[in-house]
């Protein structure tokens, strides 16, 4: 077969990586075979850039029961029998093309990677990235994904608890929209996503299969947009009703005891989930598609292979259990269809009835190039860190306009009108729904309980990949921390530009470094996680934007608290700060001196063991009962979080700050590792005694008021319905159906 330049583009093969498979065969492969080695060594799917960068994270503890990479997610012992298994992904490329289905689909292939090891998805959560709405087209894409998302999480009955939303010119017309899915199991009955042993039989379980999704791994997600090329054949359509019986099968199943092995279709379809599956048993298979159920007529070898279609699973089991596990499909009204069988060759072999279609080492198919690039870093990183913050002007408004101001932009703003969309609460297992700083479940059967976020901040990173990727994970496990919950794992989404530019590749390694270090020192691993790669639109890449999914575990999910003030009269305190200065250096990144000064510039900063130091003692006050609400400043710094804790509680507030320095700087700076907590006065002592023993600066903010008005240092004096009016407008038009 002639292979040219064109076709090789199409599969996302570079000239030298066709030699190198032709090398290995020590033959020209044919079509069928080169679509899947495009498809297999495709960015998304082999993660060739990123891969020898992953190794840097932390993946071990005592909870954790599988190293990452080796199943379809992290599997964490939360103790009494029990994992959690749970995984973040992305659907970018796809959401960009066709936002509802992109999207909906991204939601439909997490829930199967929980699924694929035997566990019942208990929530859903979701990390969102568009450019400024004010823009053409991107409340098109906030309207399509919000709707995706909801329609499919909606129809299969697993509740989307949490996650967040920002906005940035960064993200036009390539939004970000990463999935998370969280499922419970026993934990000795975890299923595999291998083959097992010689003898063994596959099973396609599932929807037909059709011509969508195509290339979706090689070619969507694993190269830049172009006005030129058109995508939308490459999207996946998906069908919750089938998924939700799907689920139902394949875990009655599992059930069952028949099942030998598991793994979802998703990127790369039939040729990722048996090539990989066979790849982790060490063994070869026979394939024969020509029992695969299709959809659409007239399907080729390599349109079979490759094709992305939704709602399916392959299984793999004894013989002697196909009877009774075909009974099971039959019940749930789900086709099943056996089409190949396991050996110990080492090869896949594919035909087409007893027509030989492509015949292929396993070793060769699952072991693409690995680049180890020298990165450079970015000149505007350069320039934007010596930006002088402090020569930056007051601004004209009075600090109660900028606080209404903040309030009001998209990216701190209620996000209600895009989860008020969401099943919250179907499984009848949340115990606090989305707008606080974590989603918190509780585990049936047990007073434990799990707290989940999503975080990530593409401005830090721009600004310094490395302290932007420490804070990620700080913010995350922060979050958790804030609901009285111990971080124990995370899962990552790393979404970045075009890896084979120095600039993208430096940044990409940056941030890894630095989320790796966080791990580190707040002793929480990485069990999971997907990279999205050429992530750009026309030459213009995406800020670098980690995103981390942090799992955190109550003991007593009873003793857990929000982030809104509990009454009037308590004491409210800000823990990790000694002293309110004004530092023109904490404007860095801010949302503050983007949204009034139009400038993204500083370098942001944190200090790890203060963090550390400071999550514990939050979970400390709040596991022994002195605490009544937490709340992470964040963006749009100490003002913003007050405000926030206001509304949340519905009563006033009223402090004596004295303000040194830039009163913007101390009023709306976002300098880390600091939590807003409030507590009644007579605990006041234990709260000290505590600041003591673990060597946490704090400061007395003031007190709460059942006047409702937010009153801090004679700078800010507004109603807490002012404040709350702002909060609720800033996402402009609703996001509704379409």
């Amino acid at each position: 077969m002639p292979v040219t330049k064109e076709i090789l583009d199409e599969i996302a093969l570079s000239e030298e990586e066709y030699h190198r498979i032709a090398d290995g065969l020590d033959r020209e492969p044919n079509a069928v075979e080169l679509g899947m080695f495009g498809a297999l060594w495709s960015e998304h799917c082999g993660y060739k850039h990123s891969r020898p960068l992953l190794r840097l994270f932390p993946s071990t503890s005592k909870r954790v029961l599988l190293p990452p990479g080796q199943e379809n997610a992290g599997a964490v012992d939360i103790g009494d029998g029990l994992a959690v298994v749970f995984k973040i992904e992305s659907h970018n490329h796809p959401s960009a093309v066709e936002p509802f289905q992109g999207a909906a689909t991204g939601v439909g292939g997490i829930v199967r990677d929980i699924l694929a090891m035997g566990a019942r998805p208990i929530a859903l959560l979701n990390s969102l990235r568009f450019g400024p709405l004010e823009e053409p087209g991107n409340r098109h894409f906030l309207n399509g994904v919000v709707e995706g998302i909801s329609w499919y999480g909606n129809c299969i009955g697993v509740p989307d608890v949490g996650g967040e939303v920002s906005f940035s010119s960064s993200y036009s017309q390539n939004p970000l929209v990463n999935a998370l899915c969280v499922g419970l199991i026993e934990k000795e009955r975890l299923v595999s996503a291998s083959v097992g042993s010689e003898g063994n039989i596959l099973l396609l379980a599932g929807a037909e299969t059709g011509r969508d999704g195509i290339h979706g791994a090689s070619g969507l997600a694993s190269r830049t947009f172009e006005d030129e090329r058109e995508m939308r054949p490459t999207v996946q359509v998906g069908n919750p009703f089938l998924e939700k019986l799907l689920i139902e099968a394949c875990l009655e199943v599992a059930a069952s005891g028949c099942l030998e092995g598991m793994q979802d279709l998703g990127a790369a379809g039939l040729t990722s989930s048996a090539i990989e599956a066979a790849a982790r048993g060490k063994a070869g298979i026979d394939l024969d598609i020509s029992r695969v159920h299709r959809r659409d007529s007239g399907m080729d070898t390599y349109e079979v292979m490759l094709s992305e279609s939704q709602e399916r699973m392959l299984l793999v089991i004894n013989p002697s259990h196909k009877a009774q596990v075909e009974s099971i499909f039959q019940k749930w009204g789900i086709p099943c269809v056996e089409i190949g069988t396991v050996n110990k060759s080492g090869v896949a072999r594919i035909y087409e009835t007893a027509r030989p279609a492509a015949q292929l080492p396993i070793d060769l198919l699952t072991n693409p190039p690995r680049y180890r690039l020298q990165g450079v870093k970015p000149r505007e990183q350069v320039e934007m860190q010596r930006y002088p913050l402090g020569s930056l002007p007051l601004p004209s408004e009075s600090p109660n306009q900028v606080l209404l101001k903040l309030l009001e932009s998209p990216n701190v703003c209620s996000k209600e009108d895009v989860y008020r969309q969401y099943d919250q609460q179907v499984q009848t297992n949340t115990v606090a729904t989305p707008g606080g700083d974590a989603a918190i479940l509780r585990i049936k059967g047990s007073n434990k309980g799990i707290a989940l976020c999503t975080d990530g901040n593409g401005r830090y990173c721009y600004l310094d990949p490395y302290k932007g990727g420490a804070i990620a994970v700080a913010e995350a496990c922060r979050n958790i921390s804030c609901t009285g919950a111990e971080p124990i794992a995370l899962t990552d989404c790393l979404n970045f530009g075009n890896p084979e530019y120095p600039e993208t590749y430096y940044q990409m390694e940056w941030c890894i470094r630095g989320m790796a270090k966080a791990c580190r020192v707040l002793g929480v691993p990485v069990v999971s996680g997907n990279v999205s790669l050429y992530n750009e639109t026309q030459g213009h890449a995406i800020y670098p934007t980690p995103i981390v999914g942090a799992l955190g575990l109550f003991e007593d999910v009873r003793r857990h608290v929000g982030l809104g003030f509990q009454g009037p009269g308590h004491t409210v305190i800000l823990l990790g700060a000694s002293m309110m200065r004004g530092k023109a250096r904490d404007l860095a990144g801010s949302e503050y001196i983007e949204r009034l000064h139009n400038v993204v510039a500083g370098r942001p900063n944190i200090d790890l063991e203060l963090e550390r130091q400071v999550q514990e003692l939050c979970r400390r006050a709040i596991r022994d009962g002195i605490v009544a609400s937490a709340h992470d400043c964040s963006d749009g710094g100490l003002a913003v979080a007050l405000a926030e804790s206001c509304i949340a509680g519905g009563v006033g507030f009223s402090g004596d700050l004295k303000v040194g320095g830039r009163w913007d700087a101390a009023l709306f700076g976002e300098a880390q590792s600091r939590i807003v907590v409030s507590l009644r006065p007579e605990d006041l002592s234990e709260l000290t005694k505590l600041t003591a023993e673990l060597d946490v600066p704090f400061v007395s903010l003031g007190r709460t008021t059942s006047n409702p008005v937010l009153t801090l240092g004679g700078l800010i004096d507004l109603p807490v319905k002012e404040l709350e009016h702002a909060w609720k407008r800033g996402l402009g038009t609703p996001t509704t159906a379409q």
